[in-house]
This record gives structure tokens, sequence and C-alpha cells, in this order.
């Protein structure tokens, strides 16, 4: 336990290496200050090192942890939690996947949430979760709707009917991000930034034949 002192430390190479430290000699009283260190570490690559730490422990031990601090009113806390169940992969912790966390307010919490809730879906749920993430096409910007294709596509032909409904949505905004994640979905090798362009000049486009 005094090697965890080290994640206190202001020298964030100290902080990485304690965190190593737990991961290499795991023990269940490490768990709980990995946990709230995550919530509050400033260095990503530190955060990376807890989440790795904190997968080398029993689910059992960490996932209840995690839980708990989705329900936190720190963004950072809900994230990493979010990141690092994705990273465990354990199921049980599905229904603590809400609809709010999904389409929470920050942007990075909201993304955590989009790629835990692809990991943790039971099977026979892609269609709702992709329900869920349709309505946040169009939302923020270019690393936000790339992280929201990436989510969609994961899900397969699970989120193909509600992909192809938000294709003729009346925001064009919403209509772009949806094209361009199809296009994605076909053609992997294309790149976010040209479908979105292609997107953007099929939906003004579609907009021009409707006036005329």
């Amino acid at each position: 336990m005094r090697g965890l002192q080290g994640l206190e430390d202001s020298n964030p190479s100290v902080r990485l290496r304690a965190a190593l430290a737990a991961g290499t000699a795991p023990d269940p009283r490490f768990v709980g200050r990995l946990i709230e260190r995550c919530a509050i570490e400033p260095e990503f690559h530190v955060r990376e090192m807890l989440t790795w730490a904190l997968t080398r422990h029993p689910a059992s031990m960490t996932v209840p942890g995690l839980v708990g601090e989705l329900r936190s009113e720190r963004a950072q806390a809900r994230s990493q939690a979010l990141h690092t169940l994705s990273k465990i992969g354990d199921r049980q912790a599905w229904p603590a996947i809400t609809r709010a966390l999904l389409t929470d307010a920050d942007a990075e919490v909201a993304r955590s949430a989009w790629r835990a809730a692809v990991v943790l879906v039971p099977d026979g749920e892609e269609a709702v979760l992709a329900g869920v993430l349709a309505t946040q096409l169009g939302r923020g910007e270019r690393e936000t709707r790339l992280s929201l294709s990436r989510a969609l596509i994961a899900l397969g032909e699970g989120a193909a009917p509600t992909l192809r409904a938000a294709m003729t949505d009346p925001d064009p905004r919403v209509r772009a991000h949806a094209i361009a994640t199809e296009r994605l979905s076909r053609d992997p090798d294309a790149g976010f930034e040209c479908a979105i362009e292609e997107a953007k000049r099929v939906v003004v486009l579609g907009a021009a034949g409707q006036e005329e």
C-alpha cells in the first residue's frame, strides 16, 4: 500500500510507475485507490496505466466500484470508469450503461459510453442501442461524430434499419452524418472526412431537388 502513495506524487512519471506496480502485482486493496485516482488524474498516459492496472484485477472486485463512479458529478470520473469498463468487457456492467450516459452533455463521457456500450451490449439488444445512439447523430465536432459513426458501424446489421431511417431525417446535419456513416461502413478505407464531404453534397443536392 505504501507504493500507492506514489499516485499522489506531483511527478507524473512517479504516478505512472506506481500504477504500473499496482498492475504488475495485483492486490484487492489497490482497487479503491486506483478507481479514485482515475477520477482526478490529469495525465492521459497515467490514466491509461491506471485502467490497465484495474484490468489486472478480477472483474468481481473492480466492476462494482467502477459502476458506482458512473453516478459521479465529476465528468472525468464517469468517462474513465466507462473507458475502464469497456476494457474489462464484463457484460454484468451493461445495465449501468444508461440512456443518460449515452446522451451525456459532456462529449468525452458520451464518447466513452458509446464505446463501452458497443462492447457490453447483450446479443439481440443491438437495435435498441442503435436507436439511442441515433439520437446523437449530427452532434459535436469531428472526433465526436467519428466516434459515434464507429459505434454504429460496430453494431453491424443491428444498426442498419435505424441508420437508413436517419438518412431521411429532416435535420440536414443528422442526414449527412447518417449518410457518411453508411458510406464509411461500406468503404472503411475512404476516410471519415471524405465520407462527410460526400454526404454533405448528397444532402445539398437532395434539398435542391426538393425545391425544384
